[in-house]
């Protein structure tokens, strides 16, 4: 009936300007001071239908890390065939991303909220820190079989490396610059053994 549709749509309408606002909160305010009452009023909706749709301030996290309101999708990692410089890439890549002011605040916000409640960790984990370990590690076990770096090196241990790697600077707000994407490469690489003839660029 056109009637319910329009009502569906004034619902989604609102359900969206209520995540986005979560959004501007955990930017300006971080997890600790996210207030639902704040949330309603910049959303333009009563506290009781966030209530209503989200009993707690971490189910409302939740839900803008499963929509993605958090962080932008995966950066993709390339596969030009010379696993240094594309890991050395995508990092330069990530920390480049994610040194915005604006960015990195979200992130350490929706850490905070992992911290909180194992739905949001979970979530987030879906939503984010997983599908780039799943990517790093599908570029290592490429590597791998092209000889260029140690057999047994296990792809996801090296992904979890990288990944935690920045994730720490971030946390800790420490700049994320080139250099520091290049050190942590070359930290990575040093241990699981270049090969000879494997291209390292300075």
């Amino acid at each position: 009936m056109p009637g319910s549709r329009r009502g569906r749509v004034r619902s989604e309408t609102a359900r969206h300007a209520v995540l986005e606002a979560t959004r501007d909160q955990l930017s300006e305010c971080g997890y600790d001071k996210l207030s639902i009452d704040r949330v309603a009023a910049a959303a333009g909706v009563g506290k009781q239908t966030v209530y209503r749709w989200y009993p707690s301030k971490s189910a409302l996290v939740a839900e803008c890390a499963l929509e993605g309101y958090f962080l932008a999708d995966s950066i993709a990692v390339p596969d030009t065939g010379d696993a240094y410089r594309d890991l050395r890439d995508w990092l330069r890549a990530f920390a480049e991303h994610n040194s915005e002011p604006h960015t990195a605040s979200l992130f350490r916000a929706s850490v905070a909220a992992t911290a909180d409640s194992e739905d949001v960790a979970a979530r987030f984990h879906e939503r984010f820190i997983g599908s780039l370990e799943e990517a790093l590690a599908a570029r290592m076990r490429a590597a791998e079989r092209a000889g260029q770096i140690q057999a047994g090196s296990s792809p996801a241990v090296v992904a979890q490396a990288l990944v935690g790697g920045m994730i720490y600077r971030v946390l800790n707000r420490r700049p994320l610059t080139a250099g520091a994407a290049d050190e942590l490469v070359d930290a990575v690489f040093a241990g699981i053994g270049q090969l000879p003839g494997a291209v390292k660029l300075a």
